[in-house]
């Protein structure tokens, strides 16, 4: 069985070399393989200290240890949806695609039968290192291990630090002028208990294990001990579906509570519903809670702006058409689709059907509502 490690780095490429000291010394299994995940920005900084400056080899020298399979192609930078490389992840949308970039590869790696994988937790940015960790919980085997290292404080974030030396060798510390001994230096490996989880997971969803995404994942588990039920927060911009909030567009939010309020969750596009001016009331009742777009005011329903919908300005207010409902039910079908099991997306989804040329759209009448 070979030993794979795999990091999640960020601005302090030395817990690689600090990680693989670790499991030297303590005496765990030295991997035969390596894989970093990272950010485009940090994979510069990775590559700078382990190969131009060569502090990787240096540690196999030091120590005489068997070089690891590692180059360029086993460090995986974090991609959006589109496959666009993230530079830092800064962004709260890039915490999405961080958490599936991660995911996926956890599960990829941990679905090798023939592999135990050490995962750690020791860099990049805390929620890193949380996605890192949790993954590992939904997908960890009993030959798979989680841990952290640290680093006396005097060395932590020490730009040519990466592990104790044998012998005496004088760096630059924090402070200028500072000199410190990379010999003194002291390393403390903690391997880290975790609740393996993944025999709860179904064996389709582990067969599909390139689709695999955190929210898909946690959203199977939740469903194994919650009932099923959706929350709409208006403040929030969310529905909330077995532990997953799913942002909408005010217009997409507005629409979904809208149809929720209506007769058994179900509105008949005919005649009559077209040439009726009190769905657009109620529909921007909700909506003027929300937003006031006035792409949506004007054009879509004919209110100026917002002071005059406030007023009880409605002369020039136009009744929903059918050319509004559908785009929105498609977007927001995408989005829940998108991040939640399927069998959860079939009973939340809105639903359509046409007849004769008259659409019918509606929300399952037993699905259970929760409380904002």
């Amino acid at each position: 069985m070979k030993n794979i490690l795999v990091a999640v780095t960020g601005a302090s490429p030395q817990v690689l070399t600090e990680t693989l000291y670790g499991l030297h010394t303590q005496g765990k299994a030295f991997p035969d393989e390596m894989y970093v995940i990272t950010t485009q920005s940090s994979k510069e900084m990775l590559m700078d200290g382990l190969y131009t400056r060569g502090h990787l080899q240096a540690l196999y020298d030091e120590y005489q240890l068997p070089e690891i399979k590692f180059d360029e192609s086993h460090i995986w930078v974090i991609e959006d949806e589109d496959g666009n490389l993230l530079d830092d992840a800064k962004r709260e949308e890039d915490q999405t695609f961080m958490a599936d970039f991660i995911t996926r590869k956890v599960a990829w790696l941990t679905n090798q039968e023939d592999a135990a994988i050490h995962a750690s937790i020791a860099g990049g940015r805390k929620t890193m290192a949380f996605y890192m960790g949790y993954a590992m919980s939904l997908f960890g085997r009993e030959q798979d291990t989680l841990s952290h290292v640290f680093v006396n404080d005097e060395f932590e974030f020490v730009r040519d630090f990466y592990f104790p030396t044998l012998k005496d060798n004088w760096i630059t510390g924090k402070t200028p002028g500072e000199m410190l001994n990379t010999k003194d230096a002291e390393i403390t490996f903690a391997e880290i208990p975790f609740v393996r989880m993944r025999k709860s997971l179904s064996n389709d969803f582990i067969e599909q294990i390139d689709q695999a995404s955190f929210s898909k994942t946690v959203a199977q588990m939740n469903a194994a001990n919650q009932d099923l039920s959706v929350k709409v927060s208006l403040n929030a911009k969310t529905v909330s579906v077995l532990g997953i909030d799913i942002k909408l567009t005010p217009k997409e939010l507005a629409f979904y509570q809208w149809l929720l309020q209506q007769s058994n969750r179900a509105i008949l596009a005919d005649r009559a519903f077209t040439e009726s001016k009190q769905h657009s009331i109620d529909y921007l009742d909700i909506y003027t809670q929300i937003a006031d777009d006035p792409r949506v005011l004007k054009e879509t329903f004919g209110i100026e702006n917002s002071i005059a919908w406030k007023e009880g300005d409605l002369m020039n207010l136009k009744a929903m058409e059918v050319e509004f409902i559908q785009p929105i039910r498609s977007n927001v079908n995408r989005k829940l689709k998108k991040v939640l099991p399927a069998e959860a997306f079939e009973k939340i989804k809105i639903n359509s059907e046409k007849k004769k040329g008259i659409a019918t759209y509606w929300i399952d009448p037993e699905l259970r509502l929760s409380c904002d």
